[in-house]
């Protein structure tokens, strides 16, 4: 197969790349040039910012698959090479519905309004919604549409997936104690990027079309956060705050600064990461256990050096402080 990657040289478009290199297609990657592409890959540098861009691509392709979240950039890809590439991949995101209350929705559930003016960062879950439907204009049933959850494993830099094995394999208060969210009610729902490239690259050589829930069963946060503590062999005391006690101490959730990455407050977020995979699963997409995924991205995150700027999650201070906070009113 040749295949076509629209990015792959950074995080994910990276894992796509290798994985179909690894089954043997011939790949070119189309992207600014900043990175390298993976060995065995084509590069073309490009800014899809042009339009005529798309023509230093040579001849046809058997499939493409695009992560962006542009939709001028997804609307251009599709609409140059239409009559050049068979089949059509779009990476999209979960976080195009609109209600996120809801547990166990499928792929039918409604979505946004879309948007395609362009990108903001605030309106990702539009713009995602603006490429998904300009990819199935054009290709209808040769389209794929993935709608991944959260995606963790080692190249993970949002920070959201390698804070918490991080935390607990480096406290960073005098005693070694570490605040976590008493969330009982709040899940996680994530995919190693190594599983969803997979996955991808399989799908797109069985020409397989739809739109999926690309992720894995859900799992408590507290049931994740346990796991992260066996994995970093974490022995020391969590020091656990409820929901009204972190929204009185202005913590954020989910991901930013003084944050607690993964938790969402309840019962406004109990949809948001309990989304049905049973299409998916139906369709091939295989996971591997969350344990692994875990260690990997905490190998990678030691590797990559504890002490670089967070994107996500509490400062030191921060910790220490709210720490001091929890136990004075406690």
């Amino acid at each position: 197969m040749r295949l076509l990657v629209l990015g792959g040289t950074a995080w994910l478009g990276g894992e796509i790349v290798s994985a179909a290199l690894q089954q043997g297609h011939d790949v070119v990657c189309m992207a600014r040039g900043e990175r390298p592409a993976p060995d065995g890959a084509t590069l073309v540098a490009a800014n899809r910012d042009d339009p005529e861009s798309y023509s230093a691509l040579g001849g046809t392709f058997d499939a493409a698959i695009d992560v962006t979240m542009v939709p001028a950039h997804a609307k251009g890809a599709v609409t140059a090479l239409r009559h050049r590439v068979t089949d059509w991949a779009l990476v999209s995101t979960c976080s195009v519905y609109a209600q996120e209350d809801m547990p166990g929705q499928d792929e039918s559930a409604p979505l946004l309004a879309p948007y395609d003016g362009p990108f903001e960062a605030e309106k990702y879950g539009e713009c995602k919604v603006a490429c998904e439907q300009a990819v199935l204009a054009a290709y209808g049933d040769n389209a794929l549409v993935a709608r991944p959850g959260l995606i963790t494993g080692p190249g993970d830099h949002s920070d959201r997936t390698g804070y918490w094995p991080l935390r607990f394999a480096h406290p960073v208060t005098d005693d070694g104690s570490v605040l976590v969210p008493d969330a009982p009610d709040t899940s996680v729902q994530l995919i190693d990027a190594r599983d969803l490239a997979r996955w991808l690259v399989v799908a797109t050589e069985r020409g397989t079309g739809g739109v999926f829930n690309t992720t894995t069963e859900h799992v408590p946060l507290s049931d994740y956060l346990a796991l992260a503590r066996e994995v970093a062999g974490y022995d020391g005391e969590v020091v656990a705050v409820d929901q009204q006690w972190i929204t009185d101490h202005n913590i954020q959730p989910w991901a930013g600064e003084r944050s607690l990455p993964l938790w969402l407050p309840q019962p406004e977020y109990a949809g948001f990461a309990t989304r049905s995979v049973a299409a998916a699963r139906a369709a091939g997409l295989e996971t591997r256990p969350l344990e692994e995924s875990i260690r990997d991205t905490l190998a990678w995150e030691l590797r990559t050096g504890p002490g670089r700027p967070r994107r996500a999650g509490l400062s030191p201070t921060d910790e220490r402080d709210l720490i001091a906070a929890a136990r004075h009113d406690g």
